[in-house]
């Protein structure tokens, strides 16, 4: 920990990576446990939502279920410790795989939704955009058996709910078009936007080291980064409860909850 503070403080000015672990204390479980292993069932990918009414059937059944208890969901420790070091000015930019908005809600500025968000959605044929809020109340009234049911919670406001029969569900279409409505959420499968990228690199060549908080980095989009802050010759620090898949290229790493080195962190710069 004391080595972990002592090059927090040396700098200004980091990068902030931040993964599902960061969003754990407020209720919202991660896709991995401690080895980095996969512990719930494979998401609907992109391809499949675009290319079957029975996958964006199963997809709206599960997020019906999962947007009640993703709305009740509030910004925990880590996000609040977060935004005062933003205010502090030894976070320059935060970046988050993500897609619940807790960071937002807590506060926090200049944030990068790595992976987008879940509480809007878009018409994948005009673009037109909707909140997800309000499409909760038309998948309630079109599918009342499923109103009230209650699932397992995912990371990205799906449920576990595969053993119902969803084939009768009601999915929501563009009222201007017709077209598929999808969320704002990078699924598997699909990359994230080209633009987003290249402001997080930009964000990251201009911040003085890279902290990673909360992420196993299994996923390349989070990884790259670790990459790039190498090749950039910058401090690489993880605070991940497990391993990730930077641990030989980190300069330091703790394990334990992320929200309590956050903690400390703030405590050193006040």
């Amino acid at each position: 920990m004391q080595a972990i503070i002592s090059l927090l403080s040396a700098h200004k000015d980091w990068l902030v990576l931040t993964g599902a672990g960061v969003s754990a204390a407020s209720g919202v479980p991660t896709y991995r446990n401690s080895d980095a292993v996969w512990q719930r069932k494979p998401p609907v990918t992109h391809q499949e939502f675009m290319a079957e009414q029975s996958s964006r059937r199963r997809f709206w059944s599960r997020n019906m279920v999962g947007w009640r208890f993703m709305i009740d969901a509030q910004p925990n420790s880590a996000h609040l410790a977060l935004v005062k070091l933003q205010q502090l000015g030894l976070v320059s930019c935060l970046v988050t795989q993500n897609v619940d908005g807790l960071h937002q809600r807590a506060g926090s500025k200049a944030v990068i939704d790595l992976h987008g968000r879940i509480d809007s959605v878009s018409c994948m044929a005009c673009g037109h955009k909707y909140s997800r809020a309000s499409l909760q109340t038309w998948l309630e009234a079109q599918n009342p058996e499923y109103a009230f049911l209650a699932g397992g919670i995912a990371p990205d406001g799906d449920a576990d709910i595969d053993h119902l029969d969803y084939s009768d569900m009601q999915v929501p279409d563009c009222e201007h078009c017709g077209g598929i409505l999808k969320p704002d959420a990078v699924f598997y499968g699909d990359s994230v936007p080209k633009d987003r990228l290249l402001l997080a690199e930009q964000k990251l060549q201009q911040a003085n080291g890279l902290v990673v908080a909360g992420s196993s980095l299994m996923t390349y989009s989070g990884y790259r980064f670790c990459l790039w802050a190498q090749q950039q010759g910058k401090p690489i620090l993880l605070l991940n409860e497990g391993k990730t898949r930077a641990d030989d290229i980190a300069t330091l790493k703790i394990g334990g909850n992320c929200a309590e080195v956050l903690q400390v962190w703030l405590a050193a710069a006040s």
